[in-house]
């Protein structure tokens, strides 16, 4: 069976997660990986074996590449994406999706006309805990969804360096927590279309030029409303990163802890499901079952989710946070 040729874009933290869940798969095989510098390229290669380092994408086009996996800052997703589209390789981006909307839109659009498949690092979908969370809503079991309650956020730490530069990030807390938040909501709802937003975005934590607080109120098509708390540094937090709270007619429901409370007349039953241990919270399999996804689909010639449209969708709401809390108006999108 000829193996599919992947190379990694970005050597960073988030890059190890990815190379080992590509180590799990027999079907593909890493050829490259590019870094800022040839000498983390280098290093990276080294400790994975993998043949050639480079320090620019261009070089790609000489290795027969299928695939990339895109982990770099915020500023390269969309035009190393748009230029790998272009030269005939599918493309996995680390969320988010693109510094705006209007970049997401343009990996949309290259996409499409070049007959390409994206999937959005939103790796939340491919946890066990939230998918059993999510067919439980799915089942009607907790009646009609009135609000939710998400959170990303970091408590008594925040990331450095790039993230926290809006020439590189493109926002701070929100792009960087919020969207998990954001995304793994929408999934657990049904991926319904956001209507407005309305936000309120600080930086009050330290000093740069992006934000490290925030508090983002979506109302969606089908009329529930979801509250988004991001924040990086923050004294507390209710809940780890895409902690989301479920608040039906028939009964709650929660994601990180994990646990289910059913209305019963005058009496409340609560039900904590069992799942498997994780190290992490953010676990290498989850990483691991997005990985197979999208390799499974590239193979197939199936649209992966999260992709396109989430991604985009994702954006669309940041953007629209944003200007939210600039003009202190609700943002219809």
């Amino acid at each position: 069976m000829t193996k599919l040729r992947i190379a990694l874009i970005g050597a960073g933290y988030i890059a190890h997660y990815h190379m080992r869940a590509l180590q799990q798969l027999t079907n593909v095989e890493v050829v490259g990986v590019v870094a800022k510098t040839i000498s983390s390229a280098k290093d990276f290669a080294a400790k994975y074996n993998i043949s050639n380092a480079l320090d620019n994408i261009e070089k790609l086009d000489n290795l027969s590449i299928d695939a990339v996996v895109i982990s770099t800052p915020n500023k390269f997703h969309a035009p190393y994406a748009i230029q790998c589209l272009q030269n005939g390789m599918d493309v996995l981006i680390e969320k988010p999706m693109a510094m705006n909307a209007e970049e997401a839109e343009q990996i949309a659009v290259t996409a499409r006309k070049h007959s390409k498949l994206v999937l959005i690092g939103h790796m939340w979908h491919f946890d066990a805990e939230t998918n059993h969370i999510k067919t439980l809503v799915e089942s009607g079991k907790l009646g009609n969804i009135v609000k939710t309650k998400s959170y990303g956020i970091h408590e008594n730490w925040g990331p450095e360096g790039w993230f926290t530069k809006k020439e590189l990030a493109g926002g701070g807390a929100l792009a960087d927590m919020g969207v998990h938040a954001i995304e793994t909501v929408r999934y657990i709802l049904g991926n319904p279309q956001p209507k407005e937003v309305y936000a309120k975005i600080s930086t009050s934590y330290g000093s740069y030029d992006v934000d490290d607080s925030g508090i983002i109120m979506i109302t969606w098509d089908t009329g529930t409303v979801s509250l988004i708390e991001s924040g990086w540094w923050q004294p507390h937090m209710d809940g780890p990163e895409a902690a989301t709270g479920i608040y039906g007619t028939k009964g709650y429901a929660q994601l990180f802890p994990t646990l289910v409370k059913m209305s019963h007349e005058d009496t409340t039953s609560e039900k904590l499901p069992k799942f498997p241990a994780k190290k992490e919270h953010c676990d290498q399999i989850i990483f691991d079952a997005q990985m197979k996804h999208f390799i499974d689909c590239v193979i197939n010639r199936e649209q992966p989710g999260p992709g396109l449209e989430e991604g985009l969708t994702v954006m669309k709401i940041v953007d629209a946070a944003y200007k939210s809390s600039e003009t202190a108006e609700a943002v219809r999108i």
